[in-house]
């Protein structure tokens, strides 16, 4: 057999085919060659772009860290210079108040208060003395520009002769259109960055205070200076003054990673790995997540089903959006009758439409009241008061998309206020009724004496006709007597009137009063009570006192309590010194005009530690007393729009004090007196 060679390859197919297997590894080479130079590039800039924001991040935090003490300090300045204006914060308590507030506000260097003049009143920094001309030029422009324009502002940081930056912040003292002085609280820079700036931030960055001009105000650098790589800067939003916070990072730029190409193998190796690896945590998160959304879900419904308080979403035309079963509930209507409507609403009053229509006017322009109280109706057309609180609805990339309400039903809350008002006023009843048993055999005897000396003089009238039967009696002996028993009736009558009158119980009314016949009328019961002790009485008032505005009875029992408990504290004195005066005499001092009525007494006075707590409920130093009685009087006194207070009698004893708004006349006519 013949047999023929074999055909040699073609050429050219093997040399394609092992370009081809040349090719792959070249580019996977080429590919690897990339990976190792980008990679670790790519990670250096990330590393350093995560450490500016970072550093961005913590600068706002620190930022807002020290704006929002300093606004608390404002606040707290704000809420002193209020009760410093209205009497209620000097001496001990001002300095009391003073030292909580530096306790808990340690930037703050000192505070300082100034006089309409300038002059210093008081001041936590017991060891120097400040006025007016001891403040820098700025302070004292911006203390002028407080006096004109009524508001709190900060001075401009200013450098001393110590080195120390200090900044003032003035709050105005203002008792309506009256300047009465100023409050300045001085806070010094470096304060501000020791105990404001937290240490750890204070270890990783340079910490600069700087002005308008960047002049460097104060630095804070524990960790060392910064390396000018990272960098930030806000600005203090501080009325009045331009100060900026600046932080200068003391880390360097990363470095490329070590041994690259042992890290580059490395990471390559276990890259696949990883990513399977990740892209199973992955889904396994993802189920995590959806099944905790689920139950998220299921909580929020059931939560929002089992609440009593109605909750209700608008967008910003008004429309409603959502409500939930508690607030369907309290309408009495189905979910699908509210949600979609837009107003007029069906759950509105028709008394109270106007009212409804211009609040949602402001729906419409964008703001709304965040707590009000109106009044709803069922579909059932009863009406019950509600207590609505609205907050903007924002979507999760910040944007405001309407409006979240929450309704509450106060109809049970109305009705336990009416219930407590009604007991308040059994209470007092029962304090008049306590009051007249205290009375009660005092006005016995009283009563006897007016009522023997009646059946004298009837006796004697009797005898009279009894001896001259024919002739007739002596009419003028006869007149004498009878004139003197009607005196003595009306006498009784005028007690048992103003026992009757006091007693009574009836509602509050506000009635203009003349104080002068309010003492006058209330002078037979203070009588009585002053001559079982040997009490001598005097009442004066004022000529030409102008009336007040009040309920008569409930101002009579505050007379007769205070009047009483003076009397009570003048037992064991000698007679000599048992002398109660009662005083009416018009108060124009402050901006409203008050009568005040004092009750002074010479008794023993009311210890320190008895004084604190004179006016608690329940609170007494008599054995049989309920310790309700001055506490009765404040709330009636506050009830008129008047103060109640004590202080010591330079005489000995005690002096009582209580003030009623002088009642004024209005420009449509009828009479009022401020509440």
């Amino acid at each position: 057999m013949m047999r023929f060679p074999a055909f040699p390859p073609l050429p050219g197919r093997p040399g394609r085919e092992q370009s081809w297997r040349w090719l792959l590894p070249v580019f996977l080479l080429l590919l690897f060659l990339f990976a190792l130079l980008w990679l670790p590039w790519q990670a250096q800039r990330m590393e350093s772009t995560e450490r500016q924001e970072q550093m961005i991040a913590d600068t706002l935090w620190v930022e807002q860290t020290v704006r929002f003490q300093l606004g608390r300090n404002e606040e707290s300045l704000r809420l002193v210079a209020s009760d410093m204006v209205s009497g209620y914060l000097d001496g001990k308590k001002w300095d009391d108040r003073m030292d909580a507030l530096l306790r808990n506000s340690r930037e703050l260097a000192r505070v300082v208060w100034l006089d309409a003049q300038g002059r210093q009143v008081a001041s936590t920094d017991d060891g120097v003395e400040l006025s007016l001309a001891d403040l820098s030029l700025p302070s004292r422009q911006a203390l002028e520009k407080a006096r004109q324009t009524r508001l709190p502002l900060y001075v401009q940081p200013v450098r001393g002769s110590t080195g120390t930056v200090t900044m003032d912040y003035h709050v105005p003292l203002v008792r309506g259109n009256q300047y009465l002085g100023d409050l300045v609280a001085t806070y010094t820079t470096a304060s501000i960055l020791d105990q404001l700036v937290p240490w750890w931030f204070a270890q990783e960055n340079e910490i600069l205070l700087t002005d308008s001009d960047d002049t460097v105000l104060d630095r804070r650098a524990s960790g060392g200076p910064g390396r000018n790589v990272y960098t930030h800067s806000r600005a203090l939003d501080l009325p009045g003054v331009a100060i900026t916070l600046r932080t200068n990072s003391i880390k360097s730029e990363p470095k490329l990673l070590p041994n690259l190409l042992v890290g580059s193998v490395i990471l390559l190796s276990l890259g696949l790995l990883w990513s399977l690896s990740a892209l199973w945590r992955d889904i396994n998160r993802r189920l995590v997540a959806e099944d905790a959304l689920r139950q998220q879900v299921s909580f929020r419904t059931a939560m929002e089903n089992s609440l009593v308080t109605g909750l209700r979403a608008r967008d910003l035309e008004g429309r409603v959006t959502y409500v939930n079963p508690a607030f369907c509930q309290m309408v009495g209507l189905a979910a699908s009758d509210i949600v979609g409507r837009l107003p007029p609403m069906p759950y509105w009053a028709p008394e109270a439409m106007d009212e409804y229509q211009q609040r949602f006017s402001k729906v419409l322009a964008g703001s709304v009241t965040p707590r009000f109280e109106t009044i709803f109706q069922r579909a059932d057309g009863e009406r019950f008061p509600v207590l609505v609180f609205e907050a903007p609805l924002m979507d999760d990339s910040g944007r405001q998309t309407g409006w979240m309400g929450s309704i509450l039903d106060v109809s049970d809350l109305r009705r336990v206020e009416n219930i407590n008002r009604q007991q308040q006023e059994k209470l007092q009843a029962s304090a008049r009724l306590a009051s007249m048993g205290e009375l009660a055999s005092t006005l016995a005897h009283e009563l006897n004496q007016p009522l023997a000396a009646i059946s004298s003089y009837a006796t004697g009238a009797l005898n009279l006709l009894a001896r001259s039967p024919e002739s007739g009696a002596d009419h003028g002996m006869l007149k004498t007597a009878l004139e003197k028993a009607s005196a003595q009736a009306q006498r009784a009558g005028h007690i048992i009137r103003s026992v009757h009158a006091f007693v009574r119980k009836r509602d509050p009314a506000r009635l203009p009063i003349d104080v002068k016949t309010l003492l006058d009328g209330l002078a037979p019961l203070v009588e009585l009570q002053a001559r079982q002790f040997f009490v001598s009485i005097q009442i004066s008032s004022a000529p030409g006192l102008p009336q007040v505005l009040g309920d008569g009875v409930m101002l009579e029992q505050v007379l007769l309590n205070l009047t009483r408990n003076a009397i009570e504290s003048m037992q064991l004195v000698p007679p000599a010194r048992r002398v109660l005066r009662v005083a009416a005499v018009l108060d124009d001092s402050g901006d409203t005009p008050m009568v005040a009525v004092s009750v002074a007494d010479r008794g023993h006075g009311i210890p320190a530690e008895v004084a604190e707590r004179l006016f608690s409920p329940f609170f007494s130093t008599k054995s049989e007393g309920m310790g309700m009685g001055l506490n009765i009087c404040r709330t009636v006194v506050e009830f008129h729009g008047g103060t109640l207070t004590h202080s010591d009698n330079p005489k000995g004893g005690t002096i009582f004090r209580f003030t009623l708004p002088v009642m004024t006349r209005t420009a449509d006519g009828p009479e009022t007196a401020p509440a």
